[in-house]
């Protein structure tokens, strides 16, 4: 890329996919093996480095991710993509491991509340539960990263004390997890907590890789991922076409869009990888498999420069500067 980066921004930053997980986990009608497999393979051939693909879960729970071997086996891994899986427990690892994941993400929320309602189980038991998985995945030569839900508030608790997330990422980092998402459950981060945030890790767990990972819910999500990268934050999660949420989060919308996201950083100077073009193009093929208007916006309008015929464009006597 020629253009020179923003003042305050990284050159370069690390573009992670959730939308094969977190976009279709609640997906209100069964979505194809197919369907998922054609998404991972086209994110994969526009350049996007990481991808999370699936998660080891109890089909029950999450009927979407049923399939989770099958997508795993399937997936072209030609271009050398690292393909990431949710695991909740020791059992969920062991079928990631066998499956052949390049790392294993546990999870768990902030507060007390949600994580009741996610996992069904004390925030400490679930600490407990990424400790084992994280001596599975050390023995399996298999690395492990470890996800914050409910990083910027939580909808049953409200505001989500700074203290409560340094608990959970000093317990992670203190068995060998040291690459910590702060996910946006719900959509309540705001440029100001993620500065406020940030800032706390970078000083009380220094030793920690920090990704954010953001929701549209209230229309701040690049807002939001702006103030990261001017705290020198470089890996963001990100879903295609925006699709996904938290099913067990009232009124969570999607995720921030994927190709929103990289088409902010290219035009700031900030280098992905990430083909802009072919990534515009799986997230409309996305959106015509499951038959819904999605809420990405550069996948309607295209980037900045697209260029039309005048034919193209119908006259408005009534359009406006």
């Amino acid at each position: 890329m020629s253009q020179v980066t923003l003042e305050g921004f990284p050159e370069r930053v690390r573009i992670v996919d959730v939308g094969p997980r977190d976009g279709l986990q609640a997906w209100p009608v069964p979505v194809s093996t197919d369907v998922k497999i054609e998404m991972i393979n086209g994110l994969i051939a526009a350049g996007v480095p990481q991808l999370e693909v699936t998660s080891f879960v109890a089909p029950r729970a999450v009927p979407n991710m049923a399939d989770a071997a099958e997508v795993m086996a399937a997936i072209d891994r030609s271009r050398g993509a690292e393909l990431t899986a949710l695991v909740p427990n020791a059992r969920g690892a062991a079928r990631a491991i066998e499956a052949g994941v390049d790392a294993m993400v546990v999870f768990l929320s902030a507060s007390e509340s949600h994580n009741q309602a996610n996992v069904n189980c004390a925030r400490d038991v679930s600490l407990a539960a990424a400790a084992e998985i994280a001596r599975m995945g050390q023995e399996a030569g298999v690395a492990v990263y470890g996800a914050i839900a409910t990083a910027f508030g939580c909808p049953f608790e409200g505001d989500v004390p700074v203290t409560d997330i340094l608990h959970v990422a000093k317990a992670y980092a203190d068995n060998g997890i040291t690459k910590i998402t702060l996910g946006d459950t719900t959509g309540m981060a705001t440029p100001r907590l993620v500065q406020e945030r940030c800032r706390a890790l970078a000083t009380e767990v220094p030793q920690a890789d920090v990704a954010l990972h953001f929701h549209n819910t209230r229309g701040v999500g690049l807002a939001c991922a702006y103030a990261g990268l001017m705290e020198g934050i470089t890996r963001y999660e990100a879903s295609v076409a925006g699709i996904g949420g938290c099913p067990f989060a009232p009124g969570a919308t999607g995720n921030a869009c994927t190709e929103d996201l990289v088409y902010m950083l290219h035009e700031s100077g900030v280098e992905t990888g990430i083909d802009l073009d072919a990534l515009i193009e799986v997230a409309r093929r996305t959106e015509a498999a499951l038959g819904e208007r999605l809420p990405g916006q550069v996948m309607k309008a295209g980037p900045r420069l697209r260029q039309y015929r005048r034919d193209e464009v119908r006259s408005s006597s009534g359009s406006r500067a």
